[in-house]
């Protein structure tokens, strides 16, 4: 991909980004047993070389869209305030949260509760990691319950049960359906614990409303950030346009200054191919001898722009 420093972090992280958003759709689809990383790669729009720098394989690529899923998760239960509730009211919300969640993004929930039992160890220790938080707070339940038989592998048992119901219906692609099943699972866990009385009150209680938008401000399942722009991203595109964002009104020789490029019949030609991808215009009077460009972002290149801010770890540049 070349280049260093920021622009060149940028340009990774974007890739990534392409690349992570791409495999969700591919896995989702293809499955993750038959997607290759020429079908990621080909659906991101970007070379093989172009993967293998940034992910060692496809199930290193596969473990980070658990990992990056697993995030948005954890924001949601953060938003969902679960600290100082009782247990019982806990488990009701969590399943709130994450069923709501996955029905908002039914790829990303196929390649994270289907998909990963296909994959290597890397992605199966992680799901059996994070599996284990789950039976932790459901056996949390035992602190109050008034049956004496419950053991941890009660909670092995529920969390099992309930990740099989919640897989049959992503494996059948029904969608938008988890959230209406929060009630018949709330009360399946809390009926060893608590009795027949605390389930049927759980059964009862109404379905909250499903939520248009994900709390969390993570964001792995956008479309891509090049999304309708044909063009291969370099560290120096990405200077061009942060230079013309930052000083709107550039003239050519200030934008190759600031994209390190020191060859201005270089600078002239990527100027050129930006302005016909239509991210830049040039304000400037051009066949005013002597006169210097004037280069600003396009509508188009403001968007670019933004996307690539939005898909970068250095949030002061995104505001």
């Amino acid at each position: 991909m070349g280049g260093g420093g920021e622009a060149g972090a940028k340009v990774i992280e974007i890739q990534r980004s392409r690349i992570l958003a791409a495999a969700i759709a591919e896995f989702a689809e293809r499955g993750y047993s038959q997607t290759t990383v020429a079908h990621i790669a080909g659906r991101a729009r970007i070379s093989r070389r172009t993967f293998y720098d940034v992910f060692e394989d496809r199930e290193a690529c596969l473990e980070a869209v658990c990992a990056q899923a697993l995030a948005l998760i954890e924001q949601e239960l953060t938003a969902a305030s679960l600290a100082g509730r009782a247990w019982q009211q806990r488990i009701r919300v969590a399943l709130e949260a994450i069923l709501g969640f996955f029905d908002r993004e039914p790829a990303l929930a196929r390649v994270c509760v289907v998909q990963t039992l296909h994959a290597g160890s890397l992605v199966l220790e992680r799901r059996e990691a994070a599996l284990e938080r789950l039976v932790a707070v459901v056996d949390e339940g035992r602190e109050g319950s008034r049956a004496a038989g419950c053991t941890r592998l009660t909670a092995e048992g529920l969390v099992g049960a309930v990740l099989a119901i919640v897989h049959s219906r992503l494996s059948r692609r029904e969608h938008g359906v988890l959230l209406g099943l929060t009630g018949e699972l709330a009360a399946m866990i809390v009926l060893p614990y608590l009795g027949p009385g605390a389930a049927r009150r759980e059964q009862k209680r109404p379905t909250p409303t499903p939520a248009m938008e994900a709390r969390g401000s993570a964001d792995i399942r956008g479309t891509d950030p090049l999304d309708g722009v044909e063009m291969r991203l370099t560290y120096r595109t990405v200077r061009i346009l942060e230079g013309a964002h930052e000083h709107p009104g550039a003239s050519n020789r200030r934008l190759a200054d600031l994209a390190g490029i020191h060859d201005q019949g270089q600078a002239s030609k990527l100027l050129a191919r930006l302005e016909r991808l239509g991210l830049i215009a040039n304000g400037g009077t051009r066949h005013a001898k002597g006169e210097p460009n004037d280069w600003t972002l396009t509508s188009t290149g403001k968007r670019l722009t933004q996307s690539i801010r939005a898909h970068t770890p250095n949030k002061e540049l995104a505001a």
